[in-house]
């Protein structure tokens, strides 16, 4: 059973076929509440189609996920409540152009106006702001980003900010609507050695507060992380003609590994199959 905070992820079997191959396979793991789950894999292996489909983005073509307790992809929706993304190429990138505060701005609104109860819509409006800013300090604070510490401070521009300092940006955003889980993709992409350490501890701080964190990495994950590697689509592809000989032969052949795959032009295609590019 999950935790007042965080939400447990399971995948049998799990994988997203598109029109011109597999974006994943095979992906079979168990986390429990609270968990930091990191998806390891070459580049084009599927990475970024497992972080949506477990956050209820994408729809898997076999197997099974649980995410909260909720089974994918029948409460792909109820996922979504629960489940907030961070930084996701395509998806759920920053504005290059706005400045922090005017980010944390639009995302309170939007938790505000979505999530938001009939009561608290209908609450005098100094007493929704004061809710909305107790929300953003205690969303900064958690992602350790203090904007007096930036060179224009709040005004400071997307462009302008060091992609730690985006990162963490993009989690404050995440965690405005006090989520179970909160996926990052990319996570350590473009970060120096000491910059790839600071952005674990920053993810593994979210767990220690209950937070259940789903994170692509380039390099190698944390060992104190769940660990789930994603397979090249060649790789795949040589797993498919082995079973398929030894299926001919009468000879059992033995399942996908717990992993993942694809090449770019299959993530694409399965991108494209849910209606996202």
């Amino acid at each position: 059973m999950d935790s007042p905070h965080g939400a447990a992820v399971a995948a049998g079997n799990l994988g997203l076929r598109g029109s011109r191959g597999w974006a994943f396979r095979g992906v079979t793991f168990s986390a429990g509440p609270g968990s930091l789950i990191a998806v390891e894999g070459p580049s084009g292996s599927g990475r970024t189609c497992l972080l949506l489909a477990l956050t209820g983005r994408m729809r898997p073509s076999e197997g099974h996920a649980e995410t909260g307790g909720l089974r994918l992809p029948r409460r792909a929706a109820a996922v979504r409540r629960i489940a907030a993304l961070g930084p996701v190429p395509g998806v759920s990138e920053l504005d290059p152009a706005l400045t922090v505060a005017e980010h944390l701005r639009e995302r309170a609104l939007l938790q505000r106006r979505y999530d938001g109860s009939l009561r608290a819509l209908l609450r005098p409006r100094r007493e929704r702001a004061a809710a909305a800013g107790a929300r953003i300090d205690a969303a900064l604070d958690a992602a350790g980003l203090a904007p007096a510490t930036l060179p224009k401070a709040e005004r400071t521009c997307v462009r302008d900010l060091e992609r730690l300092e985006a990162l963490r940006l993009s989690v404050a955003l995440a965690l405005i609507g006090r989520p179970a889980l909160v996926a990052v993709d990319d996570a350590d992409l473009k970060l120096s050695d000491a910059e790839r350490l600071e952005a674990w501890e920053l993810l593994r701080s979210l767990t220690a507060g209950g937070t259940t964190v789903l994170a692509v990495c380039s390099g190698p994950a944390p060992e104190d992380a769940v660990t789930v590697r994603t397979r090249a689509q060649s790789a795949i592809e040589a797993s498919n003609t082995i079973t398929d000989v030894t299926s001919t032969t009468g000879t059992d052949a033995a399942g996908p590994a717990a992993a993942t795959e694809t090449d770019d032009e299959g993530t694409t295609d399965a991108f494209a199959a849910t209606g996202r590019s």
